[in-house]
């Protein structure tokens, strides 16, 4: 039974560490919430208690890396914060964890903001010029994993997550002069973003860049109000005043090399 160690039992992670123990795989989780525990437990997942630090590390570490072949760190920047702690600086400190272990293959769960909001058609060969914090750091910490030598690893650029449970219209309902309402949407529903990682790992597939957003790019102003009247509420404003900037992310690279078909356009 092949061990996979997921650092990170979130909005995502729960949800792939159940759908992989039903792949016969054996899972150990993280989180940060010591409540959390005994619901990864309860859900058969050996869990820990972790939390990443610029300069201090978990002793259960060791622990919940031991004997995984693969690792999958889906954990957010989370730069929104008042701490102010560097997400690479945290990379940084664990990945030594990883050398030592015994881990093989490394999927880092990104985001396509590591690609500045131009006009254009983005692709994995597109050169990549984050235009936020989180963006910035991501990118670096994505260069820490695949020079590394002692794993192979595949980073996974994820569009904006969507989900049954959490859908930009909920904020976006009834609020006016929302930016660039002629730029496409970039969106990957919940349910894409674990098929996906499953098929990655099925297949073996490692040393590489996938961008990971549905092929469907209607306008945000389009799409926000036509979520808006589905759901009954209040219609969102668009400022059309202003020029609007906007990427459109392919995924044309993972579709060929997994085979894939998504299965929710949004």
């Amino acid at each position: 039974m092949k061990q996979i160690s997921i650092l990170g039992c979130g909005w995502l992670g729960m949800p792939l560490a159940k759908k992989l123990l039903q792949k016969d795989y054996s899972i150990k989780g993280s989180t940060t919430t010591e409540a959390k525990l005994e619901i990864l437990k309860n859900e058969g997942i050996s869990s820990f208690l972790i939390s990443l630090q610029a300069n201090d590390i978990s002793h259960e570490i060791v622990d919940f890396l031991e004997n995984s072949e693969i690792l999958i760190i889906n954990i957010p920047p989370g730069l929104r914060g008042s701490s102010g702690e560097s997400f690479v600086s945290k990379m940084e400190n664990f990945i030594p964890f990883v050398e030592k272990s015994s881990v093989k293959k490394v999927l880092f769960v990104s985001s396509t903001s590591v690609y500045a909001d131009e006009n254009q058609v983005v692709t994995e060969e597109t050169v990549p010029n984050p235009e936020t914090e989180s963006g910035k750091q991501l990118l670096i910490s994505e260069n820490l994993l695949l020079n590394n030598s002692n794993f192979q690893s595949t980073i996974l650029r994820f569009g904006g997550l969507i989900g049954e449970d959490r859908h930009p219209i909920n904020f976006l309902a009834g609020r006016n002069n929302i930016e660039n309402p002629q730029a496409p949407i970039n969106l990957i529903h919940q349910q894409d973003c674990i098929e996906i990682i499953q098929k990655i790992i099925e297949k073996e597939v490692w040393n590489t860049v996938l961008n990971a957003v549905a092929p469907f790019h209607p306008t945000r102003k389009k799409y926000y109000t036509e979520k808006a009247l589905e759901q009954n509420l209040a219609l969102p404003q668009f400022n059309e005043n202003e020029h609007s900037v906007g990427k459109t992310v392919s995924s044309n690279k993972l579709i060929q090399l997994l085979n894939y078909q998504f299965k929710n356009l949004g």
